[in-house]
């Protein structure tokens, strides 16, 4: 059944509309957007999908069909941050940060489906958010910019859910568009659609879903970005943005806290990897971006140290197989990576990944193309 059947069938009307917002992979620069950095992210095909309808009444009534249980019905101005522990918190919190910010909204009814694969580093909780700020600057006329619907979004996300995301995965899934990465400068939101036709130059980019679940509520990014901010400060600097990689070397020195240098180390050289990475793409070698995608896995490997066992065997298996080179992608600690092949090896690779897992007695990954995608827009 549809998301427009689905709501029909829920609250006995047909929807004003149906939304969709996608899901994510980041090419290159982890853990450097709440770092002022830079990020490339592109959408995947993968899609949060709304049906709504406007309500004047204060009530918020949510529904998923991913998920079992009845329609959740909220107040709008009931909604409190730091409340609210289920699904319904994301959409919820997308209304009181709209509500927050001085808009009118006075309610809804929602539906939601998706096929953004939950816990894999995806972003599947930032399609939820977008879905919804995108339908209701729609359905209320609030005028909106997509880069606007972002930070609503991420504020949804930090404050009244409590996970502390930068800005990445919000800007990611309202501003990207079909057969581009995005590079996004977090520090004034400028982006950059970049052309990334994989299929043109007989590549492919695989996404593997490793399937180990992670939750970044569990504190262990709260921890990192807290070990970066304290780095900032010693080096007296507002953010790790502002520390030049030429100077790393010498900034490293200044800190002695063995946690906070690993921290310092891999954000700015990531965001280094950003810029070459641009400069690769711009000059039309995709395929040397693949040595900089293994050495950016390295540092969050050693350095931010967010990997785990499933995420190294993939990128050290794909790479063996002939991988041009791969990473771990996402908050980590589980979740996905990310594998530039060529068009022919796809079989290949996905095989040997496949028997190595099962040869360590892990669950089957889920592997499938990260085809650049759409960013959010209505369907109907």
């Amino acid at each position: 059944m549809g998301v427009r059947e689905g709501f029909e069938e829920l609250y006995g009307a047909a929807p004003e509309g149906v939304w969709a917002a996608p899901g994510r992979v980041n090419l290159i620069g982890e853990y450097t957007d709440f770092n002022e950095g830079f990020v490339m992210p592109l959408a995947l095909p993968h899609t949060a999908v709304a049906a709504v309808s406007r309500r004047d009444d204060g009530v918020l009534r949510l529904h998923s069909a991913d998920i079992e249980g009845p329609v959740v019905e909220l107040h709008v101005d009931g909604l409190e941050p730091l409340t609210n522990t289920s699904w319904a918190a994301y959409p919820a919190g997308v209304v009181w940060a709209l509500r927050a910010a001085g808009h009118a909204v006075a309610g809804a009814d929602v539906h939601l489906a998706s096929t953004v694969p939950t816990g894999a580093g995806l972003s599947s909780s930032a399609a939820l958010e977008v879905v919804t700020a995108l339908a209701l600057n729609d359905l209320y006329e609030l005028g909106l910019t997509g880069p606007e619907l972002a930070r609503i979004a991420q504020r949804a996300e930090n404050d009244f859910v409590g996970v502390p995301c930068g800005i990445m995965d919000q800007t990611a899934s309202a501003c990207c568009t079909d057969g581009h990465a995005l590079h996004l400068d977090c520090r004034d939101l400028t982006i950059r659609q970049v052309p990334f036709d994989l299929a043109a130059q007989g590549l492919s980019l695989l996404v593997v879903d490793t399937r180990v679940k992670h939750a970044l509520g569990d504190g262990a990014y709260a921890e990192r970005r807290e070990g970066c901010e304290e780095g900032a400060r010693v080096l007296g600097v507002s953010h790790l943005r502002d520390v030049a990689y030429e100077g790393l070397d010498a900034a490293l020195a200044r800190l002695s806290d063995e946690r906070v240098r690993r921290y310092v180390r891999h954000v700015v050289s990531d965001d280094h990897r950003v810029e070459r990475v641009i400069g690769l793409l711009d000059a039309g070698d995709v395929r040397g971006i693949g040595p900089v995608l293994t050495e950016g896995h390295a540092s969050l490997r050693d350095d931010l140290r967010i990997s785990c066992d499933e995420l190294d065997l993939v990128v050290a298996t794909a790479n063996s197989a002939g991988a041009l080179g791969s990473r771990m992608t996402g908050g980590g600690f589980g979740g996905s990576a990310i594998v530039l092949v060529e068009a022919a090896d796809v079989d290949t690779v996905t095989k040997a990944v496949s028997e190595a897992f099962a040869a360590a007695g892990y669950t089957a990954p889920r592997v499938f193309p990260a085809v650049p995608s759409a960013g959010a827009r209505r369907l109907s």
